[in-house]
């Protein structure tokens, strides 16, 4: 592809040679550079690309896109714009001829329940027969073939790649987690949504936002570019994300009034029921996890399927397939009696709902396992360790990833939190220690939640990263007991 038709869309400047020349692909790492290659570089939180032009070069580089003067060979194309972030976004699609047009693509936001939302509607869209892609947290998925993933939301460059494939593999409709980094780093600017589902709005990512209305802002940005949306109108930022939203809305609710509002709702360790009231008509619907966290995760699942005007008996159908999804309220069971739920809730409004929903129907004590991560947010720790405090019978206090952190420094944050509550506790920097302390603990009628990683099967510490998985842990902990 020639670098002018690359660049289509993109305001640029032309420091120094031809727009003719021909690019094999685009680049944003240089170690990945390879002959003929336009390198973007783009500033990242860890290093700049600009400080490595020359490697780029010497790899074989014929372009480099920047925003900051640079100083090169003149044989070499220098192209500069405002923002590469945002030019890369658009590049990738030129390049990969805007896949995301060719299929019907649904962006599930909010800081929980996307991934549980995304599983159940890729379950009405299977019992229907169609070819789903995924891109979420847990994998990236093209029909029954798993991908690997590192983060939410990949980069822009990936993110166009992995559409094309799943373009050329027939599948029909995508569906997605859209964090809002993704958002507010442009990853996505060249995605072409036809759905946006809004699932909530509480306290995460501050590190990296600094405060709620720009986190909030920063999620508004998929219903502005959407053609239809789904927005939760009992969340707080409901009407926010409301009015930001073009096109058609539909609501979903289960306390204010609400397009899909969900009514005589009967939760137990099983699962959940309600009936769901829809266009003066009723339906029962049935799921196998428990809360009222997994209704409103269903609603606005079903929101999302009744705009693509697919019938409410098999959207009915489709959710009741849904088993349960990976670290999302997953049960270990024990021959004692007493059982363990792993779950990924790393946020305060996140371990406020698996603790109220495991006080729901446990018979005797709540024993939670958990911690904060490293270099993230240091607010919601104390925050989180009340909450835990509050709602459970015991706290072990643990390490999640402490990346670059003091891990017990990180204990210490959770610690103020719990001591402001009555509730016994105990520190444990050692995860799997503290993992065989909850089970050793526990009897008859107790349940344990062990919050914080869910499906992750690693834990980052500074000078490493570890295989580490907390269903395999409880397993080991069980022993013989587990069924």
């Amino acid at each position: 592809m020639k670098l002018l038709e690359l660049l289509k869309g993109i305001e640029y400047s032309v420091v120094q040679g031809r727009m003719d020349t021909k690019i094999q692909k685009p680049v944003y790492d240089s170690r990945k550079v390879e002959k003929g290659d336009l390198f973007v570089c783009i500033t990242g939180f860890q290093t700049d690309g600009h400080k490595y032009v020359k490697n780029a070069v010497d790899a074989g580089a014929v372009a480099i896109l920047c925003e900051k003067q640079i100083q090169i060979e003149d044989d070499i194309v220098v192209i500069q714009t405002k923002n590469t972030r945002e030019a890369l976004a658009l590049l990738s699609a030129n390049f990969y001829d805007h896949p995301s047009n060719k299929m019907n693509v649904i962006g599930v936001t909010g800081t929980n329940g996307k991934t549980t939302t995304t599983y159940l509607i890729k379950s009405v869209l299977d019992k229907i027969g169609h070819k789903v892609g995924i891109v979420g947290t847990i994998e990236n998925r093209i029909g029954n073939k798993v991908l690997h993933t590192e983060r939410t939301t990949p980069e822009s460059l990936e993110l166009e790649a992995l559409f094309q494939q799943m373009y050329q593999e027939g599948v029909k409709d995508v569906v997605m987690e859209v964090s809002s980094h993704s958002l507010d780093l442009h990853r996505v600017d060249a995605i072409q949504y036809n759905i946006s589902i809004f699932t909530n709005l509480t306290q995460d990512h501050l590190d990296y936002h600094k405060t709620m209305e720009n986190y909030k802002m920063a999620k508004s940005l998929l219903f502005q570019r959407c053609d239809a949306s789904v927005i939760n109108i009992d969340d707080a930022a409901g009407h926010f994300m409301k009015e930001k939203a073009k096109g058609r809305v539909i609501t979903f609710g289960i306390d204010t009034k609400a397009d899909l509002q969900a009514k005589n709702i009967e939760i137990s360790a099983d699962g959940a029921k309600f009936t769901l009231k829809y266009q003066q008509k009723k339906y029962d619907i049935t799921l196998h996890t428990p809360g009222r966290f997994s209704i409103y995760n269903a609603l606005g699942a079903i929101g999302a399927c009744v705009l693509m005007n697919i019938a409410m008996e098999d959207i009915v159908a489709g959710l009741e397939n849904v088993q349960g999804v990976s670290g999302r309220f997953q049960t270990i069971k024990n021959k004692k009696g007493y059982n363990a739920i792993v779950d990924y809730a790393h946020t305060p409004d996140g371990l406020e709902n698996i603790l109220n929903t495991a006080r729901e129907f446990v018979k005797g004590r709540i024993i939670t396992v958990f911690g904060c991560g490293g270099d993230r947010d240091r607010t919601k720790r104390p925050i989180m360790g009340e909450i835990a405090g509050k709602l459970s019978d015991y706290c072990i206090i643990t390490s999640d990833n402490p990346r670059t952190e003091n891990p017990a420094l990180i204990l210490e944050d959770v610690e103020e939190g719990v001591k402001k509550t009555n509730c016994a506790y105990t520190k444990m920097v050692d995860r799997r220690e503290a993992i065989c302390h909850g089970v050793e603990y526990a009897k008859e009628g107790d349940v344990i939640v062990i919050a914080g990683k869910g499906h992750e099967n690693y834990q980052i510490f500074a000078d490493k990263t570890i295989h580490f998985d907390d269903v395999e842990e409880v397993r080991k902990a069980f022993g013989g007991d587990v069924l």
